[in-house]
């Protein structure tokens, strides 16, 4: 998979979690723990993002 596919597939489901962030937000049912998991899961997306934006940089 080239570097631009990869980077648009982690973009891609960071909006995913993103949405699925603000679903749960929008139901009580939800508990606070499940939210802070997919934030932690969002983040480590974004991390991957940024780094391989920066490997690309730098090489």
């Amino acid at each position: 998979m080239s570097l631009e596919a990869h980077l648009a597939e982690l973009e891609r489901r960071h909006r995913a979690l993103e949405a699925e962030i603000a679903e749960a937000r929008a139901h009580p049912s939800i508990d606070d723990l499940q939210i802070v998991q997919l934030k932690r899961r969002k983040l480590l997306v974004k991390d991957e993002i940024a780094r391989l934006q920066m490997d690309g940089l730098v090489h």
